[in-house]
C-alpha cells in the first residue's frame, strides 16, 4: 500500500525557503486543545491572541448593507475609498498624524500588510532587527523575504522593552528593517513616548533602517501609561516609518481579515504593487465593516480595555501565587508573560520531567487542560504565554489549575 511518505519521496521537491518556517507555535498548542476537547475534556485555552468579544453591531449591520447594495464586485487593490478615508480619519483622531491617501493601504490583515512590506524592501542578505521576545511571524517572514533576523534579547529586568544602546549594538550595513511592536506580543510591554525618542535618536543616525511599527494592540493600554507611535513621536522619520494597524483587535474583527497601514507614498505604492501579486483586494464587504467600526462610536473600545485591565489585574496576582512563577504586571495588549524559571528542574504528577518551557506547556495541557504557548516560541525562556483574552471565570479556573500544577512539582 502506498503511503504518504512514498508519494512525498517521488514528489518534486518543496521550495528550501520553507526549510526555516515552522508552523506558529500557538496555531499547534490550539490544535492539541481541540483534540482534548474533542475526547471530552474540560479545556481551558489561554493560547488564542484572540478577543473574546463580539464584532460591533452597526460594523455587521454595514457589511450586510453593503453586500445587499451589490458591493461585491473586486475591489481596488490599496482599499475602497470609503475605508482609506476611514483610516485617515483614525490617523488624525488616535494618533495625531496626517497621512494622505495615497500614503494609505488596506491589505488581508496586519500579517499582509509586513509581508509586503518585506516582499517590497528586501534584498537577499539584509538583516531585519527584531526585539525579543517577539510575534512568531516576523522572523519568519523576513527569512521568507530572504533576510536575516537579528534578535535583540530585551529581558524582563528592562520591562521587556529595547533600549537605545541595544538597539545601536545590533544595526549594521546590512540592517534593513527594524521591527517594534508596542504593547506587545508576547509581553504585553508598551514603550512611552520618552523611550520611543531615545529610540529615534538612535534611527536618526541610521537613515538606511526602515522602522515597522505595528501598533495592533493600541487601545489596550492600562493605567496611566499613554499610547504613543514611533512617527508621531519622531516626526523626523516619518518618511522612513510604516505604521501598521487594523480591525482584529480594537473591534474584535480577527475574522474579517483588515490591516492598515500609514506611510511613505512610494513604499505604499510598491507595496500595493507587491500585494497585487499575492491576494488583490481585500473582501469588500469586510471593507464596509471596518470603516463602520473606525467611523462609529468608541466607547466599547474603552469598555473593553476596562475589562482586559481587570483581567490583567487577575492574572498577574494569581499566577504570582503559584509556586516557581514569577509574573511580570505589564503595560498592555492582553497577555503576561510569566517566568517559570522556579519550575525548571523538577518532576510533574504524572512524572513528566520539567526541563524547558516546553515541557511545562505540554505538561500543563495534558494533566491540567490549560493551552498555553511556551516561551522559546517567541524567542525567549523560561517563559510562557498566557492570552486573557477570555471570560473572568474560565481565567480563574486557569490559574487555580495552574497553581495547582505547579504546587505538585517535585
Amino acid at each position: 500500500m502506498e503511503t504518504n511518505l512514498t508519494v512525498a519521496a517521488r514528489a518534486p521537491a518543496l521550495a528550501r525557503r520553507l526549510a526555516d518556517v515552522e508552523v506558529a507555535a500557538s496555531v499547534v498548542m490550539t490544535s492539541k486543545a481541540r483534540a482534548l476537547a474533542a475526547a471530552g475534556h474540560r479545556v481551558i485555552s489561554l493560547a488564542v491572541g484572540e478577543p473574546d468579544f463580539d464584532t460591533p453591531p452597526h460594523a455587521i449591520e454595514a457589511a450586510h448593507a453593503a453586500a445587499l447594495a451589490g458591493d461585491t464586485h473586486y475591489p481596488p487593490q490599496d482599499g475602497t475609498p470609503a475605508l482609506k478615508a476611514a483610516v485617515q480619519r483614525k490617523f488624525r483622531r488616535d494618533n495625531g498624524l496626517e497621512y494622505a491617501l495615497d500614503e494609505i493601504m488596506v491589505a488581508n490583515g496586519g500579517k499582509q500588510i509586513i509581508i509586503n512590506a518585506f516582499l517590497a524592501t528586501i534584498d537577499p542578505g539584509d538583516e531585519v532587527v527584531i526585539p525579543a521576545p517577539y510575534w512568531i511571524s516576523y522572523a519568519d517572514q523576513a527569512k521568507l523575504a530572504g533576510a536575516r533576523p537579528v534578535f535583540v534579547p530585551c529581558p524582563q529586568n528592562n520591562g521587556f522593552k529595547l533600549r537605545p544602546e541595544d538597539l545601536e549594538a545590533a544595526i549594521t550595513p546590512r540592517t534593513k528593517w527594524l521591527v517594534l511592536n508596542s504593547p506587545n506580543n508576547p509581553s504585553g510591554a508598551a514603550l512611552s513616548a520618552d523611550e520611543l525618542r531615545g529610540l529615534g535618536a538612535v534611527l536618526a543616525r541610521h537613515p538606511q533602517v526602515w522602522v515597522l511599527s505595528d501598533d495592533m494592540y493600541e487601545h489596550m493600554v492600562y493605567g496611566d501609561f499613554a499610547f504613543a507611535t514611533l512617527a508621531q513621536v519622531c516626526p523626523d522619520l516619518r518618511d522612513r516609518v510604516l505604521t501598521v494597524n487594523g480591525a482584529s483587535k480594537t473591534y474584535a474583527m480577527t475574522g474579517w481579515r483588515v490591516g492598515f497601514c500609514g506611510g511613505p507614498k512610494h513604499l505604499i505604492k510598491a507595496m500595493v504593487n507587491m500585494q497585487g501579486q499575492l491576494t488583490s483586494g481585500v473582501c469588500t464587504v469586510a471593507q464596509a465593516a471596518a470603516a463602520a467600526a473606525l467611523d462609529g462610536p468608541q466607547d466599547l473600545v474603552r469598555e473593553r480595555a476596562a475589562i482586559y485591565r481587570e483581567r490583567r489585574d487577575l492574572v498577574v496576582a494569581e499566577l504570582n501565587k503559584a509556586r516557581g512563577i514569577v509574573c511580570h504586571r505589564p503595560e498592555g495588549a492582553f497577555y503576561v508573560y510569566p517566568n517559570i524559571a522556579g519550575c525548571l528542574g523538577k518532576t510533574s504528577a504524572s512524572g513528566r520531567r520539567i526541563e524547558t518551557d516546553l515541557d511545562f506547556v505540554l505538561a500543563l495541557l495534558e494533566e491540567q487542560h490549560v493551552a498555553a504557548v511556551h516561551g522559546a516560541a517567541y524567542g525567549m525562556s523560561p517563559y510562557f504565554r498566557v492570552s486573557y483574552a477570555t471570560s473572568t471565570d474560565d481565567l480563574r479556573e486557569a490559574c487555580r489549575r495552574i497553581q495547582a500544577f505547579c504546587a505538585a512539582l517535585a
